[in-house]
């Protein structure tokens, strides 16, 4: 990913044909690419978009009330059962990455197969909650820790911060004679 908006961008597929190879690619089984450039850049293209739509949405709702999946609750307990420490609103990608945090996370993970839809699918997270997706404040993750990390902010409040951004941001817009 870039380091702005403007550099992320690239990653949007560009047309219908090209939707369609990417969906195509992404349906036939890993064993099938090895480390293939192209099929790295469409689940990069993928990640980014999720993570597009995710800033979005939490730019527009107030993030107390969203639902990210069917076992919100489930995630959430057990999420804070295992990590009760973990501080989430600027996150340290030690408590992610490194080795002994890779232990306590696997089993944390596993729990989810057959529970969470693509579980351990790679999705982007944002270090600092206040802040968008850069190259600086993005790391990459499994969706079942953004799932957790997200949906423990979205209820803690660390959330608060980018949807109060955005309706102040609407309302001087608006103020203005601008639209947002």
């Amino acid at each position: 990913c870039g380091s702005n908006s403007s550099h992320l961008s690239l990653f949007h597929v560009q047309g219908a044909g090209e939707a369609l190879a990417a969906a195509h690619a992404l349906s036939l089984p890993a064993e099938a690419y090895g480390n293939d450039p192209n099929i790295e850049m469409i689940w990069a293209m993928k990640a980014y978009q999720h993570a597009e739509v995710y800033f979005n949405l939490i730019s527009s709702v107030d993030p107390k009330f969203l639902k990210l999946t069917k076992v919100d609750d489930q995630i959430y307990a057990e999420f804070r059962k295992s990590f009760g420490d973990l501080r989430i609103d600027v996150l340290d990608p030690e408590e992610l990455k490194s080795e002994s945090a890779k232990a306590k996370w696997r089993p944390f993970c596993m729990q989810f197969d057959g529970v969470v839809e693509d579980f351990n699918y790679g999705t982007l997270l944002r270090l600092d909650c206040t802040k968008d997706y850069t190259e600086e404040n993005t790391i990459f993750v499994t969706r079942i820790q953004f799932f957790a990390i997200e949906t423990a902010r979205n209820r803690e409040g660390y959330n608060d911060a980018v949807y109060s951004h955005a309706m102040e941001t609407k309302s001087v817009a608006a103020e203005r004679g601008i639209s947002a």
